[in-house]
């Protein structure tokens, strides 16, 4: 009997320094109730989906980080109400958000909740993108390797809704490593929220082929690796500075299965065979079969590339 699962991108405009967690927290759980509404079990929300993307601020004081922006649990008394009405709809999610530990460490984290409220899973993000050091003139800044420590609990998959479920976040999409490691532990489904600047910091880039990247990267993904790929934006003009949209869900082959038309809250949804990519996985991706991981090492030893011609 096929595997179905109805799953929602539920996209967040903008949010802005001055908006409160419970404002937030309302957003996310109309946006639950519209993937609902639509027949959605599972629903991906963005990266940092609590508050605005603070890391392109820098901030001198890290005990005012760490108040305005910082979960230290999760759920907390604020956000408790998205997880109420999770449980009362009968809907799984997975949403991202800053991460305080009790030992006082710092991550990017997302978590994948069950249709009962329970946490499921949890990520850190591991392709942190960006810079550690203030830079002064600069139109923003991006400072997730200051705010953020590089995630410690690998790439994992969860049994989930009846699926093999994995998480990622925002750059992590731009790293194959990343998508093959879940694959190679039969993922069927990735979920992953980003926050992405329609600006590039590092060198001029016009929007647009900015949009492509994203796109050709999601697909290419997807396909490679035989899997559902959900991504999640958080996108319009937030204090002022602007992050694309296009969300979207791909289909193991390749295919844009659905993709968001704006900048602002939007949920998108399709009704997903998750065993669409069953022959892909027996044939051209059949990993058993044709992969020779003996000639694959320097993707292990080597971080950066280095000129090492055949004699």
């Amino acid at each position: 009997m096929a595997r179905h699962l109805k799953i929602a991108a539920a996209q967040l405009g903008p949010l802005h320094r001055e908006d409160s967690r419970a404002v937030a927290v309302s957003r996310l759980t109309k946006l639950l109730r519209d993937a609902h509404a639509m027949g959605a079990k599972f629903v991906v929300f963005p990266e940092l989906a609590l508050t605005t993307f603070f890391p392109r601020w820098w901030i001198e004081s890290q005990a005012e980080v760490d108040a305005r922006y910082f979960e230290k649990s999760m759920p907390s008394k604020d956000t408790q109400p998205l997880f109420d009405e999770a449980k009362k709809l009968g809907i799984g999610f997975y949403i991202g958000y800053a991460e305080l530990t009790p030992e006082g460490r710092r991550f990017n984290t997302a978590i994948l909740v069950g249709p009962d409220g329970s946490i499921v899973g949890k990520y850190r993000k591991i392709h942190l993108p960006g810079h550690a050091d203030h830079k002064p003139k600069a139109a923003f800044q991006h400072l997730e390797k200051n705010y953020f420590e590089v995630g410690d609990l690998g790439f994992r998959v969860w049994r989930y809704l009846n699926t093999i479920t994995g998480m990622l976040i925002c750059n992590d999409r731009r790293w194959p490593e990343a998508f093959r490691v879940l694959a190679l532990q039969g993922a069927e489904i990735v979920a992953l929220g980003f926050n992405t600047p329609s600006e590039n910091l590092h060198y001029p880039e016009p929007p647009a082929l900015r949009v492509h990247h994203h796109l050709i990267m999601a697909q290419s993904m997807a396909f490679q690796n035989a899997v559902w790929l959900v991504e999640t934006a958080k996108a319009g003009f937030e204090d002022g500075f602007r992050m694309f949209g296009h969300s979207l869900i791909v289909a193991p082959t390749g295919e844009i299965a659905a993709k968001s038309q704006s900048e602002e809250d939007e949920v998108i949804c399709a009704n997903c065979d998750i065993d669409l990519a069953a022959n892909l996985k027996k044939t051209m991706f059949n990993f058993a079969a044709h992969r020779r991981p003996e000639h694959y090492r320097l993707i292990v030893e080597r971080v950066g590339a280095e000129v090492t011609p055949a004699n």
